[in-house]
């Protein structure tokens, strides 16, 4: 079935924006291993399988509508620092992926592919819990402090 060509176009960048975040995720994610904070590690490694799912639910997709996925392409990552930077840089990319999955359902709607915005809305659900999670963790920190925060991160290798 042959898709609307600005469509297509819209679902690679979307695309190229799950590449990005699987990447960003994993690196946080490693790190949050590596400094002992096991339950961030599984919560963020988490979020990367979502992401790899919403990328392979994209790249269905576009081969779906006679297009070409172009799975080569990553934006920029933005690596955190410190917890708090990755916590920080995580949410301002889920809300900007709200923004674009928002948008692009408009466009679905627009050029009659309601099959697509379907597929977009359930990813866009996702992105949202997403969001939800970042949310939360401010509130921890905020109500706990970051030290206390942290240290209910880490899990006690003691059996």
């Amino acid at each position: 079935m042959k898709g609307d060509k600005k469509l297509l176009a819209v679902l690679n960048s979307l695309l190229t924006d799950e590449l990005t975040a699987i990447n960003q995720y994993m690196v946080h994610s490693e790190m949050c291993e590596n400094w002992g904070y096991n339950k961030l590690h599984l919560s963020i490694r988490k979020q990367a399988m979502d992401e790899m799912h919403h990328a392979e639910w994209l790249i269905e997709r576009i081969i779906f509508l006679e297009g070409l996925p172009v799975v080569s392409k990553l934006n920029p990552m933005k690596i955190g620092k410190t917890v708090s930077e990755m916590i920080a840089n995580d949410n301002a990319d889920e809300l900007d992926a709200v923004r674009s999955y928002n948008e692009a359902i408009i466009l679905c709607r627009e050029v009659d592919d309601e099959g697509t915005a379907d597929l977009l809305t359930k990813i866009l659900k996702m992105e949202e819990g997403h969001v939800d999670w970042t949310e939360k963790q401010y509130s921890q920190i905020s109500q706990m402090n970051l030290g206390n925060y942290l240290a209910d991160q880490t899990e006690s290798l003691i059996n």
